[in-house]
């Protein structure tokens, strides 16, 4: 299985950054109270420029309270037989800021999110991104 580790944003593979910039949802695993994976649909986005991943997501849900329990988790992608999944942790970011850079960062993927004063950031710390040979290449 291709891995990047360390993850050298300005350098990712083209196959990689494309794959990642595809309107495909992920897969958000963290880690419950019990230590059972808690699996969720989500948007995810990459962002090179400063050097992590967001997500978008309510105050008070149950992937923000595993976070803040326990910072480790992943984010998948899969559209046939390519896949990758992000490694590394999250940080729940409730300042203005990252929750705009978030906001638009998931508009460029997605669509404009709807107004949510609930609304909180997760700035995701990727470690390592693994994949399929067919988003890896260089």
């Amino acid at each position: 299985m291709p891995r990047l580790q360390p993850v050298i944003w300005h350098a990712l593979p083209p196959e990689l950054a494309a794959f990642w910039s595809e309107r495909h949802l992920c897969v958000l695993s963290t880690l419950g109270r019990d230590g059972q994976p808690h699996a969720v649909p989500v948007g995810a986005i990459l962002d090179p420029d400063e050097e992590c991943a967001w997500i978008i997501t309510r105050r008070g849900s149950q992937k923000v309270v595993n976070l803040q329990r326990d910072p480790r988790l992943s984010v998948t992608q899969v559209d046939g037989g390519r896949w990758s999944s992000l490694v590394g942790s999250g940080e729940i970011c409730e300042d203005a800021a990252s929750i705009a850079r978030a906001c638009d960062r998931y508009a460029s993927r997605y669509r404009t999110p709807s107004p949510n004063p609930e609304r909180v950031a997760v700035r995701i710390t990727v470690d390592r991104i693994l994949g399929s040979a067919q988003v890896q290449s260089a």
